[in-house]
């Protein structure tokens, strides 16, 4: 991800506003939240000293729109797009869909707190609480198994066997970005899938029954079978096809298609259309309708 990275030096001011500026920022870039002294997000006046470092973000606009599929008193669900971080991050803290989805209800960013969380590269429903007591709510559906997710995903490869469950320990990889299997204080995760159709690719059906970080996209590349355009963990970036055209792969094959709560929530987020495509482009047949009906 492309940044400018400035050490403080003498004479270069006592602001990080001068530090921006002599680094060659552009001025949008403290109120969007992609500026950063160490490892804290700066704002407009904070003090800087020398041997500090400073890290400017580029802006990473996507020109996409936020769904809401649900919005009652203390829960609102939207169907993010792929390409937009769920909560500010540091390369567009305003275009992230919690700030998205706040203005589009209404509401101060600080009045939601995200439930779930989708990668950047990866779409579909994401719930937001609007009150203590919503929040409480999905934590105790949760602990309790009432609350389901259904992900369509497509795969480099079948898994085998085509069903079951993955189970293996998740913590920290040596990139403190990623995650890995048996990594840095790894703990219990579960993903239930299910392999839908085998082309070129393999569509599944996934649902995760614990919420670790990268869950699904760590347990299919350790089970042989990476994401499409998940370059993080194995997934191929581009697939050539029998035509010999290159199908160009710019997200992750990953898409939250069903959220569903027991008695409180239950909304779908339809498959994107490139997602669509690809399998389309593979030989996939459609059979997208185990999604629909969740």
């Amino acid at each position: 991800m492309a940044e400018r990275v400035w050490v403080v030096r003498e004479g270069d001011g006592a602001t990080v506003d001068a530090i921006v500026a002599r680094a060659g920022g552009d001025a949008t870039a403290l109120d969007e939240g992609r500026v950063f002294v160490g490892r804290s997000r700066a704002r407009r006046g904070d003090g800087v000293n020398v041997g500090d470092t400073v890290r400017i973000a580029e802006r990473r606009a996507v020109a996409a729109t936020v769904t809401v599929l649900h919005d009652d008193a203390g829960l609102v669900a939207v169907d993010k797009p792929a390409g937009i971080p769920t909560i500010p991050d540091s390369h567009d803290a305003e275009g992230s869909l919690l700030v998205r989805v706040a203005r589009a209800i209404g509401v101060e960013p600080d009045a939601l707190h995200a439930t779930s969380r989708l990668d950047r590269g990866v779409s579909g429903v994401v719930v937001f609480a609007k009150t203590a007591r919503a929040r409480e709510e999905l934590q105790d559906a949760r602990s309790s198994g009432r609350y389901f997710r259904l992900y369509a995903a497509i795969a480099a490869r079948a898994p085998s066997p085509p069903e079951g469950e993955w189970t293996a320990r998740i913590g920290r990889a040596r990139d403190a970005r990623k995650r890995a299997v048996d990594g840095r204080d790894a703990t219990d995760a579960r993903t239930r899938y299910r392999t839908i159709a085998s082309a070129a690719a393999a569509l599944l059906a996934v649902e995760p029954v614990t919420g670790r970080t990268h869950q699904i996209r760590v347990h299919a590349s350790h089970a042989g079978a990476p994401l499409l355009g998940d370059r993080d963990y194995g997934g191929p970036r581009s697939l050539t096809l029998s035509s010999g055209k290159v199908l160009a792969l710019d997200r992750v094959a990953l898409h939250c298609a069903h959220v569903r709560v027991e008695g409180r929530l239950d909304v779908h987020a339809p498959i994107p259309e490139t997602l669509r495509a690809w399998w389309t482009a593979l030989g996939g047949p459609d059979t997208w309708s185990v999604f629909a009906s969740g």
